[in-house]
C-alpha cells in the first residue's frame, strides 16, 4: 500500500564561500507521474541525491513513494552544491509519507550523505553548518562521523544509520566528545639552526608585527629551514581566531583539530599552484591557500618560480585581509589575514652572491629572473633579508643556536606591549590607517629628518615608507619604547633594503 499524500519542510544548509545559509527543503507527494524533481538551484551532485536516496530508503526497509514527490530547495536564488542534503531529502519524504514522527525533524537542521545501504557519510563544512545552526537557534544533526562542533550553546545530534529512525530504532544520539589533540607537540626548534642570528632576528620582528618576509640565497643556505620553524615562536591561536580558521579548513574538507588545539596553521604549496588553487574560486567558490593560512603562515618556496600572474593575485588579500572572488550571481568574500613568508633563489643558476661557487648566469637573465616576483609584490613585503651559506664548522654546531623559546618570549613581550600601547590610545584595530600609524609612532623631529632623507635617497614609494614605519614601530615595541627613535628606522631600513631586489 503506498504511503498517503502529504508535505513538509526539513531544515538545511548550503555552504557559500566559508558561510553556511539556511535553506528549507520542501517535499510535497501528491498525485501525477511516479518519480522524484528536484527544483531550486540544484547543481548536478544534488540531483544525484533522487537515486540516492531511493536506494537508501528502500534498503533500510522504508517505503518510497510510487507518487509524484516534488522537492523544492528555497530559497531559489542560492545555488545548493554537494551531497549534504542527501539527508534532509530522504527525512522530507519519509514525514510526508507519514512514516516517522515531525517530532524528529522539529528544530534541527540537518546535513548528510547517504550511501546506497543507507549508512551515512561525512560532509566538508560541518562547522560552518554548526555556526547556521547557532545563529538559527536550531539543533544540529550529522552523520555519526562527523567531529563535534565545539560552539558553545550548540546541541549536535548524530544519526549513523537512517534505519535507526524506524519505531524501537537507536534513533539520533548526542554527538560524542573526540578526543582534544595536544597542543604540546613539539615543533621544528630554530635551535636546530646554527649561526643565523640575523635572520632569527628579522623572523622574531616578523612575528612580534605579522609582516611579511622575502629571504633570498643560495641553495642550501637555510632558506626552508628556517621558514618552517616560524610557527614555533608565534603565539597560539585565540578562541575567535581558533574559530575563523577552523570554519575555512573544515569547508575545505582540511583537518581542524590541530587548529582547535591551538596550532596556527602553516601552509606550504608548490610553485605550480594554480591562481584558484591559491585564492580560491572555482564553482563553487572554495577556499585557496590563502584562506587555508587565514590567521596562520603562507610560505611561498621558490617565489620566482612562480606564474606571474598567480603571484600578483595575492597583492589584495595582502593588504586586506580578505578576499573578494566576483561571480555572475554575486560576490563571495572569503578570509585571508595570513603572513607571508617567501624564499627565492637570487638567479637561475641560485649562486649569486655566493663566494663559493661562481654565477654562471648574466646580467640579463638576474633582472629577468627576480623580476618575475615584481615590484608591487615586493613593495607588499616589509623584511627583505639576505640568507648567506654557512661555513661546514657552523653547520656542525647545529644545536646550540638561539632558541625558538627565546625568539617567542620576545615575540610575546612586543605584543603585549602593542595591546597595552593601542589599548591606552582607545584603538583595538591592528590594521591601522596612514594618519594612526603616523601618529602613533611619535617621532621627534631628529627621526623624522632621518625617515625623509631615506626615503628620498632610496626613491620609496608611498607604500614603502609605511611599511617601513610599521617595522620600525614594531621594534620599537620589542623594546617596550613609546616613541619610534631613529634607531628603530635605522634597523627596519637595514631590513628593508637589499642589493639585487630594489630599494622598495
Amino acid at each position: 500500500m503506498s504511503p498517503r499524500f502529504g508535505q513538509c519542510v526539513v531544515k538545511s544548509a548550503a555552504l557559500r564561500g566559508v558561510e553556511a545559509y539556511p535553506v528549507d527543503v520542501e517535499v510535497v507527494v501528491s498525485s501525477g507521474l511516479p518519480g522524484v524533481t528536484v527544483v531550486g538551484m540544484a547543481d548536478a551532485a544534488v540531483h544525484e541525491s533522487r537515486e540516492r536516496v531511493k536506494a537508501a530508503l528502500r534498503a533500510c526497509g522504508f517505503a518510497m513513494p510510487t507518487e509524484k514527490v516534488v522537492v523544492n530547495l528555497a530559497p531559489s536564488s542560492l545555488k545548493k552544491a554537494g551531497s549534504g542534503f542527501d539527508l534532509p531529502i530522504a527525512l522530507g519524504i519519509l514525514q510526508a509519507t507519514s512514516q516517522i514522527s515531525p517530532q524528529i525533524t522539529q528544530g534541527r537542521l540537518f546535513v548528510g550523505e547517504l550511501s546506497l545501504e543507507g549508512h551515512l557519510r561525512d560532509v566538508a563544512g560541518v562547522l560552518a553548518f554548526g555556526v547556521c545552526a547557532q545563529k538559527a537557534g536550531l539543533e544540529l544533526v550529522t552523520p555519526a562521523g562527523s567531529p563535534k562542533v565545539p560552539l558553545e550553546g550548540l546541541e549536535q545530534l548524530t544519526l549513523s544509520h537512517v534505519g535507526a529512525l524506524h519505531p524501537g530504532g537507536e534513533g539520533l544520539r548526542p554527538a560524542c566528545h573526540a578526543p582534544q589533540p595536544s597542543s604540546a607537540e613539539n615543533p621544528p626548534d630554530f635551535a636546530d639552526v646554527a649561526g643565523h642570528e640575523v635572520a632569527k632576528r628579522a623572523m622574531q620582528i616578523a612575528a612580534a608585527g605579522r609582516h611579511g618576509l622575502l629571504m633570498m640565497g643560495p641553495p642550501g643556505s637555510g632558506k626552508t629551514m628556517l621558514a618552517m620553524r616560524m610557527a614555533s615562536i608565534l603565539p597560539p591561536l585565540t578562541e575567535e581566531e581558533r574559530l575563523e580558521s577552523a570554519v575555512v579548513h573544515s569547508v575545505a574538507g582540511e583537518p581542524i583539530e590541530g587548529i582547535l588545539a591551538g596550532r596556527r596553521p602553516f601552509r606550504n604549496p608548490h610553485h605550480s599552484a594554480s591562481q584558484a588553487g591559491l585564492v580560491g574560486g572555482g564553482s563553487p567558490v572554495r577556499p585557496g591557500e590563502v584562506s587555508l593560512a587565514h590567521h596562520g603562515i603562507l610560505f611561498l618556496d621558490e617565489l620566482a618560480e612562480f606564474k606571474a600572474s598567480v603571484l600578483q593575485s595575492i597583492r589584495q588579500p595582502m593588504e586586506s585581509g580578505s578576499l573578494c572572488i566576483t561571480r555572475a550571481d554575486g560576490n563571495v568574500v572569503l578570509p585571508a589575514d595570513f603572513m607571508l613568508l617567501a624564499a627565492s633563489n637570487p638567479c637561475p643558476c641560485g649562486y649569486l652572491g655566493d663566494e663559493q661557487h661562481a654565477c654562471k648566469c648574466t646580467d640579463v637573465q638576474v633582472k629577468t629572473y627576480q623580476g618575475r616576483i615584481g615590484g608591487p609584490i615586493l613593495d607588499r613585503i616589509s623584511l627583505h633579508l639576505d640568507i648567506p651559506r654557512l661555513p661546514p664548522s657552523a653547520v656542525l654546531s647545529t644545536g646550540s643556536g638561539t632558541s625558538s623559546a627565546q625568539l617567542r618570549e620576545g615575540v610575546m613581550a612586543a605584543r603585549e606591549y602593542e595591546s597595552w600601547r593601542l589599548a591606552r590610545q582607545g584603538s583595538v584595530r591592528r590594521r591601522l590607517s596612514t594618519p594612526e600609524l603616523v601618529e602613533t609612532c611619535h617621532m621627534d623631529e631628529e627621526a623624522q629628518t632621518f625617515l625623509e632623507d631615506m626615503a628620498k635617497a632610496y626613491a620609496m614609494s608611498g607604500r614603502s615608507i609605511m611599511r617601513l614605519l610599521s617595522v620600525a614601530r614594531t621594534i620599537a615595541d620589542m623594546e617596550q619604547s613609546s616613541r619610534v627613535a631613529q634607531d628603530h628606522l635605522a634597523e627596519a631600513l637595514g631590513f628593508r633594503l637589499r642589493e639585487g631586489v630594489g630599494s622598495s
